[in-house]
């Protein structure tokens, strides 16, 4: 049972380190805007894959696309 609760402690961190870095990631307002009308998508999706995506929004809209 360690095993498995070691495991899970590790992705547990990994994901908080990913977010971490995911909040460090600046985005323009106009560019979440974009994606949000265009994609008729949240601004909670829109902003996640743009963060993502390190801002650019032409890699955003095509991830969401295909």
């Amino acid at each position: 049972m360690s095993v498995i609760g070691d495991r899970r402690s590790r992705e547990q961190k990994a994901k908080q380190e990913r977010e971490k870095e995911l909040a460090k990631v600046t985005i323009k307002k106009e560019d979440l805007e974009l994606i949000m009308t265009e994609m008729e998508i949240s601004r909670a999706a829109a902003e996640r894959s743009l963060r993502e995506h390190m801002g650019n929004v032409v890699e955003a809209l095509i991830t969401l696309t295909n």
